[in-house]
């Protein structure tokens, strides 16, 4: 094995030394590099991943194409080789390092998800995102003020007007939890360059948890198919400083949306409490 390891690992090493700054990442998203406190955890595991199955692909390629040159039928032979029936290294072999790869990749991944996925206990900023048919509304809690949005519109091309994307302002440096809720069916909350996403689930609050470590504006988007518009359920994530953030709180206090955001419209509402006293009756 040091035979074949050594050349693979210098392989892989020249290989890489000839990437690219998207190559070396995997091909992920373009400006999700320090996006948030998550991503280069997402980054390195998915970096990680590929480069130890890229070399159990090329060892098992090399052993592959070994095996057809090595063993061909030569000029002149005829018949069958000698059969064996067993070889209990290479069996053993073949079924420990699966089971060796794959336990690694759980660790790995669920070590990374229980990460992401851990609640702040006094996040500095909270906001509430509302996903409907096919667009968006914001509750700011912290500031109780709210954006509602409408399905974005798009122009001759094709292509989504600004001026009808929803838009979810977020100070940059603080930390922050999303409530996720959806009005009507199962939606998905996904901001691309955050490589990270979430469903919204009917009767259920989730949660997303993160701090912004970088200025700019940011592709969101339903992962979920919902219905016809889908693909117009987009929105975009302002990334600011406080000091701009205090002034578009501000705007929205201005223009009259504080308060929050309730699901009074919420289709499921009658079959919600329908089911809501089939169990208080099941319960009694």
């Amino acid at each position: 094995m040091k035979w074949v390891a050594a050349p693979v690992a210098l392989s892989a090493a020249l290989l890489l030394a000839g990437c690219t700054p998207e190559q070396q990442r995997g091909f992920l998203p373009k400006g999700s590099e320090g996006a948030t406190n998550n991503t280069e955890g997402v980054t390195a595991m998915w970096v990680t991943s590929w480069i130890v199955l890229l070399a159990v692909g090329v060892i098992t390629w090399g052993l592959i194409i070994w095996a057809t040159i090595a063993y061909r039928r030569r000029k002149g032979q005829t018949g069958l080789p000698v059969q064996l029936r067993y070889n209990m290294p290479i069996e053993t072999f073949f079924t420990v390092v699966p089971v060796i790869l794959v336990l690694g990749f759980f660790a790995f991944t669920a070590q990374e998800q229980s990460k992401i996925e851990q609640r702040y206990e006094s996040p500095e900023n909270v906001v509430e995102v509302i996903g409907k048919r096919w667009a968006w509304d914001f509750n700011y809690v912290n500031e109780d003020v709210y954006f509602q949005g409408v399905q974005v519109q798009t122009d001759d091309k094709g292509e989504p007007t600004k001026d009808t994307l929803p838009v979810l302002y977020l100070p940059v440096g603080k930390t922050t939890e999303v409530r996720l809720e959806t009005r009507d069916v199962i939606h998905s909350f996904w901001v691309v360059e955050y490589l990270y996403k979430k469903d919204m689930i009917p009767g259920q609050t989730n949660y997303m948890s993160f701090t912004p470590e970088k200025t700019g504006t940011f592709m969101g988007k339903c992962a979920e198919l919902c219905g016809e518009y889908h693909s117009m359920m987009l929105f975009q994530v302002k990334v600011v400083e406080q000091q701009e953030y205090d002034a578009y709180i501000a705007s929205l206090r201005k223009s009259g949306n504080t308060g929050q955001v309730t699901n009074e419209f919420n289709p499921n509402q009658d079959r919600l409490a329908g089911d809501n006293e089939n169990s208080k009756a099941q319960n009694e």
